[in-house]
């Protein structure tokens, strides 16, 4: 019995990704696979990737995380049934015994690559075998020969398997005197054991005559159908049940349906599907994989046995900053150096989370703890993640242990830390080619205190230069960013790693008031200079989140 493939537990960071959410994602799907990125985790990533983190994953030759936006249940995370297509060529009856014994009243048909032409339900099988007066259904679907010995259980006494039913209708021979009046060239004739009978069919121009009752066939039947270019088949039915069954050796690629077809992929929303299959009264529907070829069936009852998506949350705890869908997911694990904001789990999880400069710190702690050195480029991921959230330890943020933790990974990455972070933050802050929306979603992360929900960017620069040039780019779009994101404030930090301050751009009614009262300065043309404030998390967020509660009071 085959074993069912192990679901993959996904390890992403928040939206419009920094250097540390991708960085720590990598390294601890490594660490949860003892040392592989391939394995039953999988880092993922919930937005693009910003340059700073793209001259990280190059340098270092890691392939970046595949994209997740959404971690709502999608048609792949409930059990398909893995149905098998069936050849178009197959007989309608043999269609109706496979439904029958496999309990299932839709059958899916595929062609040779596996990508679905069509499907065929019992409704459509009944319709058919009520059509009494279609005797010309075998010529019309081009029937195989090989179909109808299979239908009729017959021996091929004279004629070709491999032989097609193009043209004639299917008769029941009687009598010479009816048949001669009845049967027409290129028809084919049911007929009992009487010889003239048989011999009368293949003298009218029968294609094939069907002798029925398990009768023996005269040599000199066979003589004479071999003349005449005429087929003769032998089954043990009687005529009444071989006259019933020989319609049902068309091809279910003559009744299938094939316009309009309600199919799903794997990666279906469920709450799509499900509105779907309320609308219609179908029972089964076929599912494509990720190339888009038939992999099975699925029904409303498979809704039901729902397995959710499992989720470990990296660099982040805040509802607003996480992937949509989240509320639809387990969550196992979370490892952050954040504020605990939001979030809610349905059962309890391992919550680690500990006041440090960078979420690289505290899992390379976990790496000492359970015994395990990173690789080279792991290494070199975590030092990175650690050199851009701490700002080369000159932020408030940084800690004696992210300093410690970057010390140790630059040895086993093999980097100078001056030298590769100054590559690093000028990769980052590097304009060439770009738009105002990338720059704005390089870093940028949305936080709220009771009402009042605002976002904040940030980008770091190592001229003042390069981030007057940010400033005149990303400035103009504010407003259309509030709208898009749906923000009444946004907050934009263009920061001087050099100088260690930063430009306060923002946008929103009363966002200039809020600037004033937490920073206690005057802004001007819609920007506050805030001198020694690097750091978002520790310097910019608290008293942001003071002045607006206070505000609302």
């Amino acid at each position: 019995m085959a074993t069912k493939p192990m679901r993959r537990i996904n390890i992403i960071g928040h939206q419009n990704p920094d250097t540390d959410s991708i960085c720590s994602a990598l390294a601890y799907a490594w660490l949860k696979n003892r040392g592989s990125l391939e394995g039953l985790y999988e880092a993922r990533r919930a937005g693009h990737i910003n340059r700073e983190t793209r001259f990280v994953l190059q340098h270092f030759g890691i392939k970046a995380p595949r994209l997740c936006t959404d971690v709502s249940p999608q048609i792949k995370d409930i059990d398909i049934r893995k149905q098998a297509g069936i050849d178009g060529e197959m007989s309608v009856r043999a269609a109706w015994n496979l439904m029958r014994d496999v309990e299932i009243d839709t059958l899916c048909i595929v062609d040779d690559g596996g990508a679905l032409q069509g499907l065929i339900t019992i409704k459509d099988i009944a319709d058919a075998n009520m059509d009494l007066f279609d005797t010309a259904v075998l010529a019309a679907a081009n029937t195989r020969c090989s179909n109808l010995l299979e239908t009729l259980e017959a021996e091929l006494v004279v004629g070709n398997a491999d032989a097609r039913i193009d043209s004639g209708n299917i008769c029941i021979g009687t009598s010479p005197e009816i048949m001669e009046e009845l049967v027409k060239p290129g028809d084919l004739v049911l007929v009992s054991n009487r010889y003239e009978a048989q011999m009368c069919a293949i003298d009218c121009g029968a294609r094939a005559i069907i002798v029925c009752c398990g009768s023996a066939v005269p040599r000199t039947i066979v003589a004479r159908a071999q003349e005449k270019g005429c087929a003769v088949l032998a089954t043990p039915y009687d005529t009444y049940a071989a006259a019933r069954l020989t319609s049902t050796a068309a091809p279910v690629r003559h009744f299938m349906r094939t316009k309009e077809l309600l199919k799903f992929s794997v990666n279906t929303p469920i709450e799509d599907a499900r509105k779907v299959m309320a609308s219609v009264r179908h029972r089964y529907f076929p599912i494509l994989d990720e190339n888009g070829k038939y992999c099975g069936v699925v029904s409303r009852r498979n809704l039901l046995n729902l397995h959710r998506k499992q989720l470990i949350l990296v660099d982040h705890n805040e509802r607003q900053q996480a992937v949509d869908g989240l509320e639809e997911a387990d969550i196992l694990e979370i490892i952050d150096h954040h504020r605990i904001g939001n979030l809610e789990t349905t059962g309890p999880v391992y919550f680690r989370n500990v006041p440090v400069g960078c979420t690289a710190t505290i899992l390379y702690q976990m790496y000492g703890e359970q015994g395990m050195t990173p690789s080279k480029e792991i290494a070199g991921l975590l030092l990175s993640a650690i050199l851009s959230d701490t700002l080369m330890f000159r932020s408030p943020t940084s800690t004696p242990q992210d300093e410690a933790a970057a010390q140790e990974l630059a040895v086993l990455a093999g980097e100078d830390i001056p030298t590769y972070a100054e590559q690093m933050f000028e990769a980052g802050a590097d304009l060439t080619g770009r738009d105002a929306e990338d720059v704005f979603r390089s870093d940028f992360k949305v936080f709220s205190r009771g009402d009042a929900k605002f976002g904040v960017g940030q980008s770091i620069y190592m001229t003042d230069k390069s981030r007057a040039a940010a400033e005149e780019l990303v400035g103009p779009f504010l407003p259309e960013a509030s709208r898009r994101e749906g923000l009444p404030m946004i907050f934009y930090m263009f920061t001087d790693m050099k100088t260690q301050s930063t430009d306060l751009m923002y946008c929103g009614s009363i966002a200039e008031q809020i600037v004033r009262e937490a920073f206690h300065v005057e802004p001007k043309d819609g920007k506050a200079w805030l001198p020694g404030v690097v750091s978002r998390k520790k310097q910019l967020i608290p008293p942001l989140l003071a002045a607006l509660q206070a505000h609302q009071k």
